[in-house]
């Protein structure tokens, strides 16, 4: 309430509207599976393309695990390449990894303690200096380039206005610098043993009452003061900035060149700004900055001085022992990162994830931080499930830690596949163990043309539904049934069906892509596993959590209000504001909004026990619109005299 305490003209602003809800996105997804390349735990990436997902993440190759002889497909890589095919636009990446656990009372031996002391990232070592791939994977098998460049000449002089002081300065510089100095002329004063490399540091300097600059040789000799340098005559020193360029190439298995990072005259000072050792760091708390560096430098012990970095650097490019800088200016010299590894095939455990460090989390763990996530699959976790028991285990585990994923965030839905080369007899058994209003289960598996081998492949539904739903929310809504929908990017399926087929799996709660004759390749099916009819449709399901979570998050402002009949009266019209565009779009049932919901907020859905514990409780009743599923029309004879 203002203060109204010297006699005036007071103005104040007032609102006479409710407050609004704005509806929430229901077209963002969020996928979790393993892949060639990129981080493996922390926050779920982004993606709004796939060429996007090819930087981060790697591209379509096949995946070669530990232990198995044959490649596996990559696809999770698939999924999201169908999923933005098919009208996807933005989509979290969770990248799963496996690397070997020793069992208990027992130690890692062999290529196993190998690939777990390495963390399957890609390894090079020059001298001191090694040089791994930030990120675990085959995909991190790169090039890395060296070039030195040596500036030019940055001693000049400049003149103390009191003094008239004549006195050498460093322009161009900056501190921890190295710098190579050209002994052209007889110093001034004594010069220091150590060679022509040194480390540039800016100090102030108490005597003069100005910055100064003292130069620190490689092998740790006494530092040489600038005054020592003939800045001036006709024969002169001179000091020149040496740094290096770094390129980082990653190439496909046939040697096409998928990303080139390339960072510009770096710094040579292991600790200095921007140097090679702040640059590729290993620990970079920027999580874009670390996906921009594809790379990290290790230093050993005696690196610690850029100079010494230099002239590891200066040893590569031009072998005689002793090589002046110069000579090796721009020059280039290129070390191959081998030995990354795709790890373990994983296991139900690490699709569930770990959430023990929590700014570390893994799997799906990682997606539950993003509010965002509407829609959640894992392409590939079900491959092999028909044939193996191992396999047909581990799909069913990862089915059930999707179901549980999506119950326990309340407004997403998991999208399960069925396991490849399944009769329909197998699917039904995999349907039957399964119960929850949250996922919806599609079969069989879509044909495609790999565009890594030019051959016909089948790859999971998941991903090809997952862009389906987002494309339908986007021209349609997503009231609408995500369903009679053209499949993008299919050449077929694995298992073509008939109507008859269907009319044994529809019922069921399995939804079918079907081939129709001149309407080509589409999703025809809209229902989630669920065993309550309330919940048997994907669209009511989808529908209800979009309602739910734009109301919980537009009436964000109540908390803490004065529960009173002002603040009930509000929060009605705010409600009924909101159901009233729902459903003039045709989002509900009705020919009027009295039929089509209501809201009610006041003493007759509260007791004073709520009060006095301090909860409003609102009912909202609405009525959603379902899918018509089965269109009958009844055709019958009519004679021409009969009277409408």
């Amino acid at each position: 309430m203002p203060e109204y305490l010297a006699p005036g003209v007071y103005v104040e602003e007032t609102s006479f509207r409710a407050k609004s809800i704005e509806g929430v996105s229901t077209s963002t997804a969020g996928f979790v599976g393993p892949a060639r390349y990129g981080p493996a735990d922390g926050l779920p990436e982004l993606v709004t393309s796939f060429a996007e997902f090819e930087r981060v993440f790697g591209g379509l190759d096949r995946l070669e695990y530990v232990g198995e002889t044959e490649r596996a497909h990559n696809y999770l890589a698939h999924g999201v390449r169908s999923f933005f095919d098919n009208g996807g636009k933005r989509l979290y990446v969770s990248r799963i990894y496996a690397l070997p656990q020793a069992e208990e009372g027992e130690a890692l031996a062999g290529d196993d303690l190998a690939l777990a002391t390495s963390g399957g990232r890609a390894t090079a070592v020059v001298g001191g200096l090694t040089v791994r791939a930030r990120y675990p994977g085959r995909a991190g098998d790169c090039r890395v380039s060296f070039t030195l460049r040596v500036g030019g000449n940055v001693l000049s002089t400049d003149r103390d206005p009191v003094s008239a002081v004549t006195f050498n300065v460093l322009r161009g510089v900056n501190p921890d610098d190295v710098v190579y100095v050209a002994d052209q002329a007889s110093p001034a004063g004594p010069v220091p043993t150590g060679g022509t490399l040194f480390r540039a540091e800016r100090y102030f300097d108490d005597v003069l009452g100005r910055s100064n600059w003292r130069l620190h040789p490689g092998d740790g000799g006494p530092a040489w003061d600038l005054a020592t340098l003939e800045a001036g005559g006709a024969v002169r020193d001179s000091v020149h900035v040496v740094s290096v360029s770094v390129e980082v190439t990653f190439v496909d298995r046939v040697g096409n060149v998928l990303r080139r990072d390339t960072f510009e005259n770096l710094g040579l000072h292991p600790e200095g700004r921007r140097s090679v050792g702040t640059t590729f760091a290993a620990d970079i708390p920027n999580r874009a900055q670390s996906l921009r560096t594809p790379v990290t430098f290790e230093f050993a012990g005696t690196l610690d001085e850029g100079a010494e970095v230099a002239r590891l650097l200066v040893d590569q490019l031009v072998p005689a022992v002793g090589a002046d800088v110069p000579s090796a200016n721009g020059q280039s010299f290129e070390i191959a990162l081998t030995g990354g590894s795709d790890g373990y095939r994983p296991l139900p455990e690490h699709y569930e994830g770990d959430d023990t460090d929590v700014r570390h989390k893994t799997g799906l763990r990682a997606l539950e931080d993003v509010n965002d996530i509407s829609i959640v699959a894992a392409p590939g976790y079900s491959a092999g499930g028909n044939v193996d028991d191992d396999a047909r285990a581990v799909a069913q585990a990862v089915s059930n830690a999707l179901v549980s994923h999506a119950e326990r965030m309340r407004y997403r839905i998991a999208v399960l596949d069925c396991a490849n080369d399944q009769a329909l007899a197998d699917v039904r058994a995999q349907r039957a163990q399964l119960d929850s209003a949250w996922a919806a289960l599609y079969y069989p598996w879509v044909r495609i043309l790999d565009p890594v081998t030019d051959q016909e492949i089948v790859l999971p539904p998941s991903g090809f539904v997952a862009g389906i739903y987002a494309r339908n929310d986007v021209e349609k809504g997503v009231h609408k049934a995500p369903a009679n929908e053209v499949v993008r990017g299919a050449l077929g399926f694995e298992l073509t069906l008939n109507k008859g087929q269907q009319d044994v799996l529809n019922p069921e709660g399995i939804n079918c892509f079907r081939f129709f004759e001149g309407r080509g390749n589409r999703l025809w099916g809209a229902r989630t596993i669920s065993s309550d009819p309330e919940w048997k449709y994907v669209n009511l399901r989808r529908y209800f959590a979009y309602l739910e979570r734009s109301i919980e998050r537009g009436t964000q402002w109540v908390v803490f209000e004065n529960n009173s009949e002002p603040l009930w009266a509000n929060v009605r019209r705010t409600i009924e504001d909101f159901l009233y565009n729902e459903w003039a779009s045709g989002h509900l049932m009705g020919d009027k909004p009295g039929t089509s919901y209501f809201v009610k907020c006041d003493r007759s859905t509260m007791t004073q026990n709520d009060f006095d514990n301090g909860r409003l409780i609102c009912l909202i009743g609405v009525a959603p619109v379902r899918p018509a599923e089965f269109v009958i029309f009844r055709i019958g004879q009519w004679t021409g005299d009969r009277k409408v």
